[in-house]
């Protein structure tokens, strides 16, 4: 049977655990050929080693231009071209804002923000060669909608919202597709800011669990593959409802 992704190559940053790690099995699976990058070093070679030929590792800080030049050149070098970026690396630091200090505000900047900048920049001629190609950017529910003690986390994930739909309107007409996802609670580290499990606030959502990194890479393979062909410069939210509003127990709902 054909993969989702056959003939596809795709280039995934923060690949080596949690969402990232979920996007490269997924799109192995589904038959594409993958760049998984991360700093993480340990983590990614032994998530290479365990997918086999489909995927390779490379060591990429996503702050660093050169190093986006590189992860660039070894898809390319290793598959052929390049089809499919997933900006997908991120980190937060819980401060409220009156105690946040620059160093930390501006180091979740550069990852979130600067990183995803760098990532769309640095992708734009090797997909403009083929006219085609996807970019898919891990914004996040607080990229619609503000959470204290997350300031940086917060302007990053909004700025992310916005260059999305920035390049979307630059680069349709090269044929590239530029949209974000919004995930809400997820099962991966980054659910527990400052060392804090925060998993029982989003066991409140309207369909009362919190999410699975699978999930999450099941929505980038549907933005990843054809089959999303005519999406483009949009928001694509998964947060079991959490948007939506305030959820009510089954019992309010009782005759």
């Amino acid at each position: 049977m054909a993969g989702r992704l056959d003939g596809k190559v795709a280039l995934i940053t923060g690949g080596a655990r949690g969402m990232g790690a979920e996007e490269v099995r997924l799109f192995a699976s589904e038959g594409a050929g993958v760049l998984a990058t991360d700093v993480l070093d340990q983590e990614g070679e032994a998530l290479a080693a365990e997918l086999g030929d489909a995927v390779r590792y490379l060591h990429a800080d996503v702050t660093s231009e050169d190093d986006w030049s590189k992860a660039v050149a070894a898809a390319v070098e290793e598959f052929g071209h390049l089809d499919v970026l997933i900006n997908n690396a991120g980190i937060v630091k819980l401060s409220p804002i009156a105690t946040c200090s620059l160093d930390d505000y501006m180091s979740v900047i550069n990852v979130n923000q600067v990183g995803v900048f760098l990532g769309i920049k640095s992708v734009i001629p090797a997909m403009a060669s083929k006219r085609s190609g996807s970019i898919v950017n891990i914004s996040s529910v607080e990229g619609l909608a503000a959470s204290p003690w997350v300031v940086s986390y917060v302007a990053s994930k909004f700025a992310v919202r916005g260059m999305t739909k920035c390049a979307a309107l630059e680069l349709g007409g090269l044929g590239i597709r530029v949209n974000s996802i919004h995930p809400g609670g997820i099962r991966t580290d980054m659910i527990k800011p400052g060392g804090i499990d925060v998993t029982g606030v989003f066991e409140k959502v309207p369909l009362g669990r919190v999410g699975e990194p699978g999930e999450v890479a099941g929505l980038a393979l549907w933005l990843a593959s054809d089959e999303s062909a005519y999406c483009t410069g949009s928001e694509f939210v998964i947060d079991g409802g959490l948007m939506a509003g305030i959820s009510v127990s089954t019992d309010d709902l009782s005759p």
